[in-house]
């Protein structure tokens, strides 16, 4: 029997689904997948994102844009992208994901252009009282600076330390765990200690697959049974707090 569980964060609009979007979509509801949060990251993505949502009641749409293209974007794009956000809005359960990756900045100045278009989602998010899906690599404490006058926040495959996690968990927010878990011990001990009302899932698909091959929504259902044994729960309750957590985050 499956157990309902929403993916919080996917990326359905990308090409390595353009093969077998429809049908990934139906693998992800016989898997029991009652919902699925499509983030888009460009101006392409945010538009396939709402087509998205517009077709399917189980898909909803978070706009976004991404660390990269505020690192390395045109002005124009980036001022595009937060046009485009603002215009639709109101079709979207979310901001972003959107955030701070420094990983791949090698200058003062990246950073600083990273940071600025940042800030420019944030406002949208604050303005519109919509949850802000943050990406942070490299910088979760530096995310989370900027986001402290939001109301609600989700760390999307967060990746940073367990006391990073704890100050974002003490602010009210929420902390989404990829697929990673399934694999990766840093992430298992993240999955250990995450109160489960800061809990959410996601398969961040179509990367970090827990299985051969690309991830898709459907593989969310993998990183219950693990989560369950780090927490000595079961796999039931753990897919029922996040299911809530995400329908509360992102009120669907």
């Amino acid at each position: 029997m499956p157990y309902p569980i929403i993916d919080s964060h996917c990326h359905l609009d990308f090409p390595k689904f353009n093969p077998d979007r429809e049908e990934t979509i139906l693998r992800a509801r016989k898997a029991g997948v009652i919902g699925m949060i499509n983030s888009g990251i460009s101006l392409k993505g945010n538009r396939i994102s709402l087509e998205l949502a517009e077709k399917n009641e189980d898909i909803h749409a978070a706009l976004g844009l991404s660390p990269d293209i505020g690192r390395e974007g045109s002005d124009k794009d980036i001022d595009a992208i937060i046009a485009q956000i603002e215009a639709n809005a109101g079709n979207a359960v979310g901001i972003g994901e959107a955030g701070l990756d420094f990983q791949d900045c090698k200058t003062n100045e990246e950073r600083e252009r990273q940071t600025a278009s940042f800030k420019k989602v944030i406002e949208i998010a604050k303005n519109l009282d919509k949850p802000l899906v943050v990406h942070a690599r490299m910088a979760e404490a530096e995310a989370l600076k900027l986001v402290k006058e939001m109301d609600t926040v989700v760390y999307h495959c967060y990746s940073g330390s367990l006391e990073t996690m704890q100050e974002i968990v003490d602010s009210g927010y929420y902390i989404s765990l990829a697929t990673l878990v399934c694999f990766s011990e840093h992430h298992q001990a993240l999955a250990a200690e995450v109160p489960l009302e800061n809990l959410l899932l996601e398969t961040d698909s179509p990367f970090l697959s827990p299985r051969k091959g690309r991830n898709e929504p459907a593989y969310i259902v993998d990183s219950i049974p693990v989560i369950a044994q780090l927490k000595e729960m079961e796999p039931a309750e753990i897919a029922k707090a996040a299911t809530e957590n995400a329908r509360r985050v992102f009120g669907i």
